[in-house]
This record gives C-alpha cells, structure tokens and sequence, in this order.
C-alpha cells in the first residue's frame, strides 16, 4: 500500500537533493518542465518498488530514505546488489523493463518523472542527459570499488567502508564540512548490513561494537552514529585518509 506523502518541500527549486539529483544543473525554464510531469510515492520499509522484468511506467529520485537493489536466481537464492540512497537515480531512460528488485529498506519517498514525457525532456535538455550520465559514471565507479570491498577487504574494513560511504553521502546532503565530527541516523539494520556485507549478523555486532570501543565510532542506541574523525575511518576502511568526499 501507498502512503500519504508528506514532502517538505514541494518545488524543484527548494528541494533538499536538488544539488545533487538529476535536475542539479537544470535551468529555471527546465525545472517547470520538470515540474509538469513529476509526482511523489512513498513506501513503507519493506515495500516492493519495483519487481525485476516488469515494465517501468517511471524514473525518478531518492527524496529521502534508502533502497536496495536485488537480484533472484532461478532456484530462489537471493543478492543485494546495490543501495539507493537520497539522490541516486531510479530506472533508465530507453529501457523498457527494470532491471532488479527495487526494495524499500526504510520507510522511502521518491521523486517521480512519467518515463516517457522525461525521455523525451532528455531529447532536448542537454543538463539533464549530461547530468544522468555523470550519476550513471558514478554509479559505476561505486560498483567496482564495491567489488573490492566484498572480496578483498576484512569483516573490520567491510564495516567502515559501509559506514564511510553513508557518512561521506550524508555530508554531501547536508552540504557538511570535512572537517570535525560527522553525525547521521544509520538508514540500515544490523540485519540488512550483514546482507548487504555478505557477512553474519554477529560478525556485524561484533564489529560495530569494536569499532566502537576503539573511539572510531560513537554509538547512541544502535543508529545514531556520531564520527569523531573521518580520517580514522577511513584508515579503518583501508581507503585514502585525505577527508575527501563524494561530490
């Protein structure tokens, strides 16, 4: 079922991911365009967005909230592959069915387009073509230096990674420093990392609660996560300790 959408706010222009969606570069006049064809869904945690192979009627935005992508074999089995988080692109113009199982992880609002009214906006909007490739490179360089965290880094790294790359995303949302604490709301159970990590339930327990007794993270109940020093993640993570984020 559907939820009432509450959305803060409403016009493109004052969007919280507008900096960072699909319309950051879009014009005045591209944005009521936008603004003519676009509409709000929200899903509760646990939802089915969208099934893999079935059409899409839409594309759109992460607003707030976080998904997971996932793919079946034929014998049931089944594999996170990816994580949607606020501002990550959902579908893709010129294709006709979807990919994977989208999945709402948290309670999700997304930002909607009419799949073929934005294929053709794209058609004569160059930011907006320019802008969703960019994301689509992005998306491609987090896939494979996620290929490296699942296969060569610890259960320790693979947890600092996970925590790094929503700490660094969070940041970008909120336009936060570099520098000095970084605090965020976990979006994920402890049960949807292990998924996510290939790991087990107790080996992510395990691991928080070591990191946290090491002073890397500050722990309040068991989402509120409070990032003393960046660097230090980052060292745990095994990745560079030069505080850059993702922009």
């Amino acid at each position: 079922m559907t939820l009432p959408i509450q959305i803060e706010h409403s016009n493109c222009g004052e969007c919280p991911i507008r900096h960072r969606a699909v319309c950051a570069h879009c014009e005045r006049d591209e944005l009521e365009a936008l603004e003519e064809i676009k509409y709000y869904r929200s899903f509760e945690a646990g939802q089915t967005i969208i099934w893999s192979g079935d059409q899409m009627n839409f594309v759109g935005s992460v607003v707030s909230g976080i998904a997971s992508l996932t793919q079946t074999m034929e014998d049931g089995r089944t594999q996170m592959v990816g994580l949607l988080l606020p501002s990550d692109f959902v579908g893709r113009p010129g294709r006709e069915t979807a990919a994977y199982d989208v999945i709402a992880t948290t309670d999700i609002v997304m930002c909607c387009f009419r799949k073929k009214p934005f294929e053709e906006l794209m058609a004569r909007t160059p930011h907006i073509a320019h802008r969703l490739l960019q994301m689509t490179l992005d998306e491609l360089d987090a896939a494979r230096e996620w290929m490296l965290v699942l296969g060569r880094k610890t259960a320790r790294e693979k947890i600092a990674s996970l925590l790094s790359i929503i700490a660094r995303r969070d940041a970008t949302l909120t336009r936060g420093r570099s520098s000095g604490p970084i605090v965020f709301d976990l979006p994920l159970t402890r049960e949807a990392m292990a998924d996510y990590l290939g790991l087990t339930l107790e080996t992510v327990s395990r691991q928080m609660s070591a990191l946290k007794k090491d002073g890397i993270i500050q722990l309040e109940g068991k989402r509120h996560v409070t990032i003393p020093d960046m660097g230090r993640l980052m060292e745990e993570a095994g990745d560079d300790t030069d505080g850059g984020f993702l922009v």
